[in-house]
C-alpha cells in the first residue's frame, strides 16, 4: 500500500450541509492508494509518516484540482493563428481548413502542449472534443493528468458513419484506461453539423454503450436563428424532441436559450458548460448563468480551445464567471466566489459523470493542487476562497497530484519533458500554418 502525506498545509473542504467552504489553516492529507484516507488537523502523527512520502505542506493551500468542462486540447497548436473573427468566419475559413491536414502527431503534441499548461495552472481533469482521440488518451496517460474525452462527429461529413464506428472502439479501448483516469463519452459536434437523423445515430449508440454526450449548443446568436428558421424550435427545443437530451449530457455554451430551454435543460438535468472567456473573445454573447443556476441547472466551467480563448487557465474563467453575471445585473451579490469555485471544481465534476471527484473530501480521488499562500495577492488571508477567485492566476501552484501521484511539484513538471513539448509543438504548427 502506498502512502502520501501532505503536512502542515492549509486545507480547503466544502461543507454541504452549509453549502459553503471551510478552511483548516494547518493540518494534514493522507493519501492511500489513489484515494484521500484522512483530513485532520495539525500534524500527522508519526505512525502514519512511517513508510510514507511525506510533502511539507506549509505556505500551501491545499484545495480541489480544477476541472475543465470544455475543451479542444489539440487546438492550441492554432493559438493567435486566427484572431478577432467572428465564430462561423473563424470555423470556415480559417480553422476548417487547417484542421484538415492534421495528423496523429499533431494531436499528441498539441494535446502535450495543452496538459502542460493544464497542469502548471492548477486544472486536474479536463475535457476534451477533437479528432484522432487515441493520441489524446495517449497523452493524458503518459502525463498523469485526468480526462474525459470524445471524437468530434460532424454528421455532414463523408466519413460521418466511420467516425461513429471509431468514436465505439475508443470507447471499448479506452474508457477506464489509465488507472481510470481516461473517461470516453460521445462528442457530436453541433446541431449545424449534425443533421437529425445523424444525431439519432449517436442516441443509439449512447444508449447501447451507456456513454453520456456532450455538444455545442445555442453557442450564437446565428445558430438559434438557423435553427428556428429550419426546424421551427430553438436548438434547445430540438435537441429534446430527437431525445438527445433523455441522455446524460454536457452542453457547451448554452448563450442563447429562452425561458423554455431553461425548464427543458432543468427537467432533464443536463449540465452546462459555461465558457465565459471563449464567448466574450468570438463576440458569441454572455451566458445566462443566473437564470441557469435559479431554474436548478448544475453548471461547470471549461476554457474552449486556445485558439478562441487564448489560454487554459481556469482561475481566469472563475473570475469571469463572478464578474461577468455582476455587471449585467448590476448587483454584487449574484455569483459570489464560493459559488464560483463549486463550478470550477464539484459543479465540474457532477456534470462530466465523474464519481467521487471535486472535492477535499474522505474516501474521494486525490486529485489536488497546492497554491502558494506568500504570493502578495494572496495577502493577507481573510477570506481565503475570495482570494482564490478574485485574487489567485494559475502561476500561484505550486504542487498538483491525481490519483494520488505528485505530477507537479514546487513548480516542476515531473512526467513531462516540457521543453521538448513546446519545441516539437512550435514546429508543428509552423507546419500546419504554411502548408
Amino acid at each position: 500500500m502506498s502512502r502520501l502525506i501532505i503536512n502542515k498545509a492549509s486545507i480547503l473542504t466544502e461543507d454541504e450541509r452549509m453549502e459553503t467552504h471551510k478552511v483548516i489553516p494547518e493540518g494534514h492529507l493522507v493519501i492511500e492508494n489513489q484515494t484521500i484516507n484522512e483530513i485532520n488537523e495539525g500534524e500527522a502523527d508519526s505512525s502514519l509518516t512511517e513508510n510514507a512520502r511525506v510533502v511539507n505542506g506549509e505556505n500551501l493551500l491545499i484545495m480541489p484540482g480544477l476541472i475543465n468542462t470544455h475543451g479542444h486540447a489539440a487546438m492550441s497548436l492554432f493559438r493567435s493563428y486566427a484572431d478577432d473573427l467572428p465564430l462561423m468566419k473563424w470555423l470556415q475559413e480559417k480553422i476548417w481548413p487547417v484542421e484538415a491536414k492534421l495528423s496523429e502527431k499533431e494531436i499528441y503534441w498539441g494535446t502535450l502542449l495543452s496538459i502542460v499548461e493544464m497542469l502548471r495552472s492548477g486544472t486536474t481533469t479536463f475535457t476534451d472534443l477533437y479528432f484522432y482521440m487515441e493520441e489524446t488518451a495517449r497523452a493524458v496517460e503518459e502525463s498523469g493528468i485526468r480526462a474525459v474525452i470524445s471524437e468530434g462527429l460532424l454528421g455532414i461529413l463523408e466519413n460521418k458513419d466511420k467516425a461513429l464506428e471509431y468514436a465505439q472502439s475508443l470507447h471499448q479501448n479506452w474508457h477506464g484506461a489509465a488507472n481510470g483516469r481516461v473517461s470516453v463519452i460521445l462528442g457530436p459536434h453541433a446541431l449545424f453539423t449534425c443533421p437529425p437523423e445523424y444525431l439519432e445515430q449517436v442516441i443509439d449508440v449512447s444508449v447501447e454503450r451507456n456513454m453520456p454526450v456532450q455538444i455545442h449548443l445555442a453557442e450564437t446568436k446565428d445558430e438559434f436563428e438557423n435553427c428556428q428558421k429550419n426546424y421551427g424550435k430553438s436548438p434547445t427545443r430540438h435537441l429534446a424532441d430527437l431525445g438527445l437530451l433523455d441522455r446524460p449530457v454536457i452542453a457547451s455554451h448554452c448563450v442563447h436559450l429562452t425561458q423554455e430551454d431553461l425548464q427543458i435543460l432543468a427537467e432533464k438535468n443536463v449540465g452546462v458548460a459555461h465558457n465565459p472567456g471563449s464567448n466574450l473573445k468570438l463576440g458569441s454573447g454572455i451566458a445566462p448563468v443566473i437564470d441557469m443556476l435559479k431554474s436548478g441547472i448544475k453548471v461547470g466551467l471549461g476554457t474552449d480551445g486556445a485558439s478562441s480563448n487564448n489560454n487554459l487557465e481556469m482561475f481566469e474563467e472563475m473570475r469571469l464567471a463572478a464578474l461577468l453575471p455582476k455587471g449585467m445585473h448590476q448587483d454584487p451579490t449574484v455569483i459570489p466566489a464560493p459559488q464560483a469555485l463549486k463550478m470550477a471544481t464539484s459543479m465540474g465534476a457532477d456534470i462530466l459523470c465523474l464519481e467521487k471527484t471535486g472535492k477535499i473530501k474522505e474516501g474521494y480521488k486525490a486529485d489536488f493542487i497546492g497554491v502558494n499562500l506568500d504570493a502578495p495577492r494572496m495577502r493577507p488571508t481573510h477570506d481565503l476562497v475570495s482570494n482564490l477567485v478574485y485574487s489567485a492566476t494559475g502561476s500561484d501552484v505550486e504542487l498538483v497530484a491525481v490519483n494520488g501521484s505528485i505530477l507537479m511539484e514546487k513548480g516542476e513538471l515531473l512526467t513531462l519533458d516540457e521543453e521538448k513539448i513546446r519545441a516539437r509543438s512550435q514546429e508543428l504548427a509552423n507546419q500546419l500554418v504554411n502548408k
